[in-house]
């Protein structure tokens, strides 16, 4: 995986003056098959074409934020917000990078890597969606796999942490694929379990 930033010339007005300002936007995530980016105005028109399109069966809910119960609508309006909001409120004691996920010039999915009080814990937290149709292709590991690796060795971090319920056997798959050790398990409501708590597995990694 290379880390890196892309050549200025020939950048768009509006993406030069931002990454003068925001050294972020010009991060960039190399894969074999993937790259992974500060997303554009255009990238997040695809992100949120992607989740009004649909990310999962409806009759499972794998995220334990139901966002996927809304409409199309307002699934790809929350995928804006979302994204505007990280913008936003990025601070050194909680920050987040939500990074677009292309393949083949054509964005696939999200993935964000963020870390809380980081300066002091070292620890940083992953979360992530593909497109349905994107889906069982051996993206999510090499999404996850990318932004470890930022973190760790780009980053300087000493953990990280991830957390899915015991019924998403890919998100739990790729942890486990990527080195994670499970170290607890919580009992959460679900909207699928109206009358029992789910099972959220929570996973750590370490350098």
């Amino acid at each position: 995986m290379v880390i890196g930033v892309p050549d200025r010339a020939g950048r768009g007005t509006i993406a030069a003056m931002l990454s003068s300002h925001w050294p972020p936007a010009d991060l960039r995530l190399q894969t074999p098959d993937l790259e992974l980016r500060w997303p554009s105005p255009d990238d997040l028109g695809e992100l949120a074409d992607l989740a009004a399109a649909g990310v999962h069966d409806p009759e499972v809910q794998p995220f334990m934020v139901p966002w996927t119960d809304d409409s199309p609508e307002e699934r790809a309006r929350g995928t804006l917000q979302y994204n505007w909001s990280r913008w936003g409120s990025w601070k050194p004691s909680d920050w987040v990078l939500p990074f677009a996920v292309i393949r083949d010039e054509v964005v696939v999915g999200s993935q964000a890597l963020g870390g809380h009080d980081f300066a002091v814990l070292r620890e940083v937290h992953t979360g992530s969606w593909l497109g349905l149709r994107y889906q069982g292709q051996g993206i999510g590991t090499q999404m996850r796999a990318a932004v470890l690796q930022l973190a760790f060795e780009g980053l300087g971090a000493r953990w990280a942490v991830s957390a899915a319920f015991d019924d998403n056997p890919a998100s739990l798959g790729v942890s486990r694929k990527l080195g994670y050790r499970d170290t607890h398990i919580s009992q959460l409501p679900k909207r699928i379990r109206v009358t029992q708590p789910a099972h959220f597995i929570h996973m750590s990694k370490a350098l």
